[in-house]
């Protein structure tokens, strides 16, 4: 590819005009130039603007402390939201769970977190409410974020009105008005990882046959 500047994510290295992988795993591609291997793993290894669901442990005067599921607790700073000052910090209880954006992962240190956009607008992040949240793995995580849009997801978006919030970290949030809907979408996603697309269609229709 001579004419074209390409990224390379995880699991994948240059050498020169080589590129080598680095780990068992699936080839994916992200238009319009992103590759990367994505393996099925517990463990998550945070890399800048991943976007991440993590719950608050604790709270400290510059930072929320934030389990991710890396290595080490990563720091959200408390002026790191949408037109954040001292006046107007956000009051983060223990066990909060939050949507945030990885802007710092430097290996040895504590990764560094924010509730805003590379613009600096909250977008999509912030505190998540209500719901049901659960843990996969970070291969399911990816396949749920890939394009075209997840089976699973793509058919029950088609009947059912619900939210769901997919971090890479391999945690997962899903809330509806019904719990019987949070219930259905939840245990589907959960059973899709080794399922081809066809099947996770035809798993997702007859769940919604019962549901309906």
């Amino acid at each position: 590819m001579p004419n074209q500047t390409i990224k390379l994510g995880g699991g994948l290295r240059q050498d020169a005009d080589v590129i080598t992988v680095m780990k068992a795993g699936r080839l994916r591609f992200l238009k319009p130039n992103k590759y990367w291997v994505e393996s099925s793993q517990k463990r998550y290894v945070p890399r800048v603007d991943d976007n991440v669901l993590g719950i608050v442990v604790d709270t400290k005067a510059d930072n929320f402390l934030v389990d991710i599921k890396g290595p080490a607790i990563a720091f959200l700073p408390v002026l790191a939201f949408e037109g954040g000052t001292r006046r107007n910090i956000p009051k983060f209880e223990a066990g909060t769970l939050v949507y945030v954006r990885v802007v710092k992962a430097n290996p040895g240190t504590n990764p560094e977190l924010s509730c805003t956009d590379a613009s600096g607008k909250a977008a999509e992040f912030g505190p998540l409410k209500d719901g049901f949240m659960f843990e996969c793995s970070t291969g399911l995580s990816r396949m749920m974020l890939s394009s075209p849009t997840c089976p699973v997801l793509e058919e029950f978006g088609k009947k059912l009105s619900f939210e769901v919030a997919v971090g890479l970290n391999g945690r997962v949030w899903v809330n509806a008005a019904s719990p019987a809907t949070v219930i259905v979408v939840s245990n589907a996603i959960m059973k899709s990882e080794s399922l081809s697309s066809t099947q996770q269609r035809i798993m997702a229709r007859k769940l919604l046959e019962k549901v309906q």
